[in-house]
């Protein structure tokens, strides 16, 4: 097997030279960078990570924590998150939290111990005790789709990651009410996720938006699941007056309400028209095909690591939150007739 040493006999070089192009520890000339480079694929050179760290203080591995892997939008993330971790050397480490604080901060803590160089972290709706460890031993994270107001919180700060919320849910709303609806459901997210929190925000805008007035009978909790939304549209359907539309606020709660409305004999959209937020790779394979508010997925992965990069250059930079803009994708499921498949943009990304 070669050696280090033997990389730098076939460049040329020093082994110092080597080190500091492996380990990017020190500028080197391009032409002798490239020499390097050049050998080691020669020589079929493979570094040792390990005594790279240990030299480096780094092991160029991410801890990734995000709950509900095997949801699509999850999935997304984590594939764009690999994909800009592999392109920057770096490899990643994954743990589910299921949502629970106790069991978030025990396996963050179990990445920090293998000593990632930083995180990317969705946290729960109580996410105390996993800022606390965070902040304690000042690990560098990104706090990933659901966001924490540093402001009011005296929490560290941390940089953030996610999509715009609050206008996009509100452009759902206006669309149903254009179509005529008065009476508008929110089948709503987990309480205490910000996710949750802005996009009842967005719904209410919504109404206002349309001089309607809220009618808070119409926002019931689904707690992010799928059969969670089916108790949430028995509770809906069961009003005095029950709504004509429903907004679903993840894709998990679509499924769960076409299954509730199924059962309860009601039709989308004859019956009653449907909006969610979320798309998904099969959503316009439903009959009818859903109109949906997209995420920017993969882009949210990827760029939860590019901040996270930039986190560890520069650890005394001020932290900042980084939000991406979803698209409206105009379907059916609403009671519109068919659309051309063009997605429009729906809101702005934001910087702050």
């Amino acid at each position: 097997m070669p050696t280090m040493a033997d990389v730098a006999r076939s460049a040329g070089v020093s082994v110092a030279t080597v080190s500091h192009v492996l380990n990017e520890t020190r500028p080197v000339l391009p032409h002798t960078r490239q020499a390097v480079l050049d050998a080691v694929e020669e020589l079929g050179y493979t570094p040792n990570t390990l005594a790279r760290s240990l030299v480096t203080s780094r092991t160029r591995s991410i801890g990734l924590a995000v709950s509900a892997i095997s949801n699509p939008y999850f999935t997304e993330i984590l594939q764009g998150v690999e994909a800009a971790a592999l392109e920057h050397g770096y490899s990643l480490l994954i743990a589910d939290p299921h949502d629970d604080p106790e069991h978030e901060r025990k396996v963050v803590q179990l990445l920090h111990e293998r000593r990632v160089d930083g995180m990317i972290v969705a946290p729960s709706a109580a996410p105390g005790g996993l800022l606390a460890y965070l902040g304690r031993h000042a690990v560098p994270t990104v706090l990933l789709d659901r966001v924490i107001d540093c402001h009011a919180d005296p929490a560290p700060r941390f940089d953030q990651v996610c999509a715009e919320n609050t206008g996009p849910t509100a452009r759902l709303v206006t669309h149903l009410a254009a179509r005529g609806h008065r009476r508008i459901g929110l089948v709503a997210g987990l309480p205490g996720l910000s996710t949750t929190d802005e996009r009842i925000t967005g719904y209410r805008q919504g109404l206002a938006a349309a001089g309607l007035a809220p009618d808070e009978d119409l926002v019931v909790s689904g707690n992010s699941e799928s059969t969670g939304a089916e108790r949430a549209v028995a509770v809906l359907m069961a009003l005095a007056a029950p709504p004509t539309a429903l907004v679903t606020a993840n894709n998990a709660m679509t499924i769960g309400a076409l299954r509730a409305l199924r059962t309860h004999g009601r039709s989308v959209p004859d019956d009653i028209a449907l909006c969610c937020f979320d798309d998904f790779a099969w959503a316009d394979l439903f009959s009818p095909r859903l109109t949906a508010v997209a995420q920017p997925s993969r882009e949210i992965g990827a760029e939860a690591v590019r901040v996270l990069l930039e986190r560890l250059a520069a650890p005394d930079r001020p932290a900042r939150t980084v939000r991406l803009p979803c698209t409206f994708a105009h379907r059916t499921s609403c009671g519109c007739p068919e659309q051309p498949e063009h997605p429009e943009p729906s809101r702005e990304g934001t910087l702050s």
